[in-house]
């Protein structure tokens, strides 16, 4: 069982950036694709960035294309996503998720794994 817990979240202005991390319980950490998804108020959980397992072939949804960057630290069971030039429409609560895949599925029902999500909230 992997325990994951999200922290990083804030209210920040738009063009502003925040750093999202996700620390994984347990020594198995390496074995999983991970993923962040986000969902916003009245709409459904969408993809946002994943990240293979040992960090090769990260790539990220149309909308966050060039400011949103997923890395992870295996040595220390974390995965990271920075958010840069924030947006209103950025605004969600932000969930990691691992798969135990070698690439990181898109859809949600792949992903084995949740952390309880962190508040981003985008003043304009």
């Amino acid at each position: 069982q992997v325990q994951l817990v999200e922290t990083g979240g804030g209210l920040v202005q738009a063009g502003g950036s925040l750093r999202l991390s996700c620390a994984a319980s347990g020594n198995t950490f390496s074995s999983y694709a991970m993923g962040w998804f986000r969902q916003a108020p009245g709409k459904e959980r969408e993809f946002v960035a994943g990240i293979s397992r040992f960090g090769a072939t990260p790539y990220y949804a149309n909308p966050v294309k060039g400011r949103f960057t997923i890395s992870r630290d295996n040595a220390k069971n974390t995965v990271y996503l920075q958010i840069n030039s924030l947006k209103p429409e950025d605004t969600a609560v932000y969930y990691c998720a691992g798969a135990r895949t070698t690439l990181a599925p898109k859809i949600a029902n792949d992903y084995n794994y949740w952390g309880q999500g962190t508040q981003v909230t985008v003043s304009s």
